[in-house]
C-alpha cells in the first residue's frame, strides 16, 4: 500500500465473448482520461488466453506482472471485461469491483438484452458510447467511493427533517415512490422507494447524475441492473441549485413539462435556504461544525446493512497530504482491511465448527505509514462495530496508542447520522 504516486495507467478493455471482437477500449493516466490505447495484437492475446483456460474448463481471473496487474471477468457468458493497471500495490478486489461497475454501466444505458444476445456488433458499439462518461468516471480520481464500496454516497445536510419532508411530498404530488436529492453524485435524502433500490442501480444512478454535463432538467431512459434490467425507465433529473438536482426515476408518467417549472418552483421556492446549504456538503459531507478530532485528516463511515458510506477527506480545511493522496490512501486502506481483516457482510458471524476463530474476529486494526515517530508519516485505523464499519486517516501528530480510542469516539458521534 503505497502513500506515493499517481494512480498510474489503466486500460479497460470490453469484447464479445463468443468471437473476442472488442467492442471498446477506455484508458485513463494518474487519474485522466488518456489517448493511450492498447496494440490490438495485446487486446487478443489477453482474450486469448481467457479463452484458451475456459476451452480446458479452467477460470482465468487475475495474474500480475512486474509491473502490472490484470482482472478478467465474463458476464452472461457474452461479454468479457479486462482490466490492466499498474498502479503499485492495487488489489484483484479493487479491480473485480471495478469491472462490476463497469457491467452495471452498460446495463444501466444499454439494457441486458442487447448485451447478452448481440445481433449487430457495431450497433452494439455505438449504443455503448452513451456509457462511455459514467465509465471514465470511475476510472478516474472520483471523489466518490460508491464503486469500491458498492455503498450509496451520501451528505448529511443541515436540515434534513425539513428537506425530507419537502421530498416526501413532491414525490406524492408527481406520483412516484422514487425521489432523491443529489449535491455531486451523492444523495442528500431520498424517499424510502429510492432507498429500496437494489445493488447495484442505487450506487450508479446518482453516480450518473453526477457525471453528467450540467443541464437544467433531463428525461433519460436507464435500465435497472437488478430490478429491471430489460424493461426501461425514464430516469428525470430537475436542477434546482448548481449542483443540486432533484431525480425521478419512474415510467411513462409524469411528463417533464408537468414538473418544469410550475411544480418545481411552487415545491421547493420555499426552501431556498436549506437547499443552499446542501451545496458545500460535496466534498464535506458533513455539516459545517459538526465536532471532529483535530488529527482528522479523511474518514469512510459505511453502514453494511443499509448500504450507505459517508466519504470525506476535507474535513477540517487544508493540510497535508493534498485531497487525492487522501483518497488514495483511504481506498488503499479500504481494500486492505476489508479482503484481509474484516468478514465481508454485516451481522453475526456463521455458526462454525472452529468457535475458536469466530471468537477471535478483529474489530479494529491500524496502520502507520512512514514512520512510528511523532510528527512523521500519517495514520490509519479501522473500527467495526455491529454494521457500521469506520476508517480514519489522521495526521502524525496523532500517537499510535490513542488510535482505537479515537475511533471509537468517532464512531459513537458519528452514529447518529448514518
Amino acid at each position: 500500500m503505497g502513500e506515493e504516486g499517481t494512480g498510474g495507467t489503466v486500460h479497460l478493455l470490453c469484447l464479445a465473448a463468443s468471437s473476442g471482437v472488442p467492442l471498446f477500449c477506455r484508458s485513463s493516466r494518474g487519474g485522466a482520461p488518456a489517448r493511450q490505447q492498447l496494440p490490438f495484437s495485446v487486446i487478443g492475446s489477453l482474450n486469448g488466453v481467457h479463452m484458451f483456460g475456459q476451452n480446458l474448463e479452467v477460470q482465468l481471473s487475475s495474474a500480475r506482472t512486474e509491473n502490472t496487474t490484470v482482472v478478467w471477468k465474463s458476464f452472461h457468458d457474452s461479454i468479457t471485461l479486462i482490466v490492466l493497471s499498474s498502479e503499485e500495490g492495487i488489489s484483484e478486489l479493487r479491480l473485480e469491483r471495478l469491472l462490476q461497475m463497469v457491467f452495471g454501466a452498460m446495463v444501466l444505458l444499454v439494457g441486458l438484452e442487447e448485451l447478452t444476445n448481440i445481433r449487430n456488433v457495431e450497433r452494439l458499439k455505438k449504443d455503448l458510447r452513451a456509457s462511455y462518461c459514467l465509465i471514465d468516471s470511475f476510472l478516474g480520481d472520483s471523489e466518490l467511493i460508491g464503486d469500491l464500496t458498492q455503498c450509496v454516497d451520501c451528505v448529511i445536510p443541515p436540515e434534513g427533517s425539513l428537506l425530507q419532508e419537502a421530498l416526501s411530498g413532491f414525490a406524492e404530488a408527481t406520483g412516484t415512490a422514487f425521489v432523491s436529492l443529489v449535491v455531486s453524485g451523492r444523495v442528500v435524502a431520498a424517499t424510502e422507494g429510492w432507498w429500496r433500490l437494489g445493488t447495484p442501480e442505487a450506487v450508479l444512478l446518482p453516480w450518473l447524475v453526477g457525471s453528467l454535463p450540467p443541464q437544467t432538467a433531463r428525461d433519460y431512459p436507464v435500465y435497472l441492473p437488478h430490478g429491471s434490467p430489460t424493461v426501461p425507465h425514464r430516469l428525470l433529473t430537475l436542477t434546482l441549485l448548481p449542483s443540486l438536482e432533484l431525480c425521478l426515476l419512474c415510467g411513462p408518467s409524469p411528463p417533464l413539462s408537468q414538473l418544469y417549472p410550475q411544480l418545481l418552483e411552487r415545491c421547493w421556492q420555499p426552501l431556498l435556504d436549506p437547499l443552499r446549504a446542501c451545496l458545500p456538503l460535496g466534498p464535506r459531507a458533513l455539516p459545517s461544525g459538526f465536532p471532529l478530532h483535530t488529527d482528522i485528516l479523511g474518514l469512510l463511515l459505511l453502514h453494511l446493512e443499509l448500504k450507505r458510506c459517508l466519504f470525506t477527506v476535507e474535513p477540517l480545511g487544508d493540510k497535508e497530504p493534498s485531497p487525492e493522496q487522501r483518497r488514495r490512501l483511504l481506498r488503499n486502506f479500504y481494500t486492505l482491511v476489508t479482503s484481509t481483516h474484516f468478514p465481508p457482510e454485516p451481522g453475526p458471524p456463521e455458526k462454525t465448527e472452529d468457535e475458536v476463530y469466530q471468537a477471535q474476529l478483529p474489530r479494529a486494526c491500524y496502520l502507520v505509514l512512514g514512520t512510528e515517530e511523532p510528527g512523521k508519516g500519517v495514520r490509519l485505523v479501522a473500527l467495526q462495530l455491529g454494521v457500521r464499519r469506520l476508517l480514519l486517516l489522521l495526521s502524525p501528530q496523532s500517537p499510535s496508542h490513542g488510535l482505537r480510542s479515537l475511533a471509537t469516539h468517532t464512531l459513537h458521534a458519528l452514529t447518529p447520522l448514518l
